[in-house]
């Protein structure tokens, strides 16, 4: 019996770490045959800091489909559409505070409450630091609320040997909490 495709919901934020989002995008391209759909919302600022961090512009290339921030009619803007897993990578702090306080103000806050009510799978790629009590309380709100924090701390243990390994090892971790099958080292076997 083969495993049902997956919905996926990708959302990048303005926070520094768009390499996370770049290498998320190309590892899912390459899993199309598990997934049924993708998703992506970008904020403005994101596409900014794309540019800036990665030297292009080509975060619209990917053969998924990308929202506005403030398109509502989205199909995960309703629990309906049984989206089953949301990523938000890089997550800034101030969209995991709004959706720590059930703020649905553009698509992305609005989807991952969407996530939330549905008792569906949150993932929040965080990487600021250092991390304040208020950025600690709100991670166990969404904690408590059902969601998964996943900082963006990438391991040594596989020799990545660029930016682009080393973040990999990051959004490796992530697909395996979105449930994504794919090979990649796991430390201890060859």
């Amino acid at each position: 019996m083969s495993q049902p495709k997956i919905k996926i919901v990708v959302a990048i934020t303005g926070a520094s770490g768009s390499i996370y989002a770049k290498v998320l995008l190309d590892k899912l391209a390459k899993h199309k045959e598990q997934l049924e759909a993708v998703g992506v919302v970008m904020s403005d600022n994101a596409k900014e800091v794309w540019k800036h961090e990665l030297k292009q512009n080509d975060f619209d290339k990917y053969p998924f489909t990308f929202y506005s921030k403030t398109d509502f009619s989205a199909p995960f803007a309703s629990g309906s559409a049984k989206y089953t897993v949301m990523i938000v990578v890089p997550c800034s702090m101030g969209t995991m505070a709004r959706i720590a306080s059930g703020i649905s103000n553009d698509l992305i806050t609005r989807a991952a409450d969407v996530v939330l009510k549905e008792r569906r799978k949150l993932i929040l790629v965080m990487r600021d630091t250092p991390l304040s009590l208020i950025h600690i309380n709100n991670m166990k709100t969404i904690t408590e609320a059902g969601g998964i924090i996943c900082p963006a701390s990438p391991s040594f243990y596989s020799n990545p040997t660029n930016f682009e390994e080393l973040a990999a090892t990051v959004v490796d971790r992530v697909l395996d909490l979105a449930g994504i099958e794919q090979k990649t080292y796991r430390w201890g076997e060859k």
